[in-house]
């Protein structure tokens, strides 16, 4: 299924093949938990991750960081045997970040809800609330705790500190600072340091989305890392403040079918704040 032809829709679906599959995959709603409770697509299965981040890509506290997943994850019935479609508001960061988490963790089939919420409601499709679901069972007939996620290890789709390091001086990557222009050119102070990682260029993520903070056309889209030298011949290593943005950008390079796309999952909130860590300080 192409979405908005995107040649590679690995990561993405849309409410008409959200519908026609809503009874196969597992769906998990990323937003906070006042707006789930106000409203969410039938069946949903409530998440909110927003403020676990990383900040030292060591191997050691990395492994720890994606084993944390397994049992929040596997709490609301996420195994490697069942789709997932994950959505928020838009196509935003909270879902995203959770797409590419899982991808990591080698679910091979996880997808963005292009448009989130938004884009179900303008469809005319119904929200379900918290007080329409059934009675909740008896103690003594309560279902068994579900197992935790086991998931593998994609480590390819993440970048450390190390990483990054290594491709400030390597001509065939890119890095791409997705964050706020005042955040890239270190007016906007969000750690110990300011600025930018040295050479990197700036695509703000929210260049991808339209209006209504759907997707915009693929062409438009590739058409604008074309003109930042980014392009599918090069390795590329996203980044923002605690990678949610950041993974918003890989789903769509990834989506756009650029084959070597990495997260850097510590992002400013790690290189920022080591006194060790190259930084451009113009932004420019």
């Amino acid at each position: 299924m192409s979405i908005k032809t995107y040649p590679d829709c690995k990561y993405l679906t849309d409410c008409d093949g959200l519908d026609a599959q809503l009874n196969q995959v597992l769906l998990i709603d990323l937003r906070p938990a006042e707006d789930f409770a106000l409203g969410h697509i039938k069946g949903a299965k409530h998440l909110d991750i927003y403020a676990v981040s990383l900040n030292d890509t060591s191997p050691a506290p990395l492994e720890a960081f994606l084993a944390m997943f397994n049992g929040p994850l596997g709490a609301r019935g996420v195994s490697r045997d069942q789709p997932v479609v994950i959505y928020d508001h838009e196509s935003g960061e909270r879902a995203a970040r959770a797409v590419w988490l899982l991808s990591v963790l080698d679910h091979t089939d996880v997808k963005l809800l292009d448009g989130g919420v938004k884009a179900w409601n303008a469809s005319g499709r119904p929200l379900s609330r918290i007080g329409e679901v059934a009675a909740p069972v008896a103690p003594d007939h309560a279902p068994p705790t579900p197992p935790p996620f086991r998931g593998g290890r994609r480590l390819e789709y993440l970048a450390t500190r190390y990483d990054v390091d290594r491709a400030i001086d390597d001509k065939a990557t890119v890095i791409v600072d997705v964050r706020r222009a005042s955040e890239y050119q270190g007016a906007e102070k969000r750690a110990n340091r300011v600025g930018t990682i040295p050479g990197a260029v700036h695509v703000f993520w929210r260049d991808h989305l339209d209006d209504s903070g759907a997707l915009r056309p693929a062409k438009e889209v590739q058409a604008l890392y074309e003109s930042k030298g980014v392009t599918p011949d090069k390795n590329i290593i996203v980044f923002c403040q605690g990678g949610y943005r950041s993974a918003n950008t890989f789903i769509v390079l990834a989506s756009l079918g650029f084959p070597r796309v990495r997260n850097y999952i510590g992002s400013w909130a790690e290189w920022g704040n080591r006194d060790d860590s190259r930084i451009d300080l113009t932004g420019t």
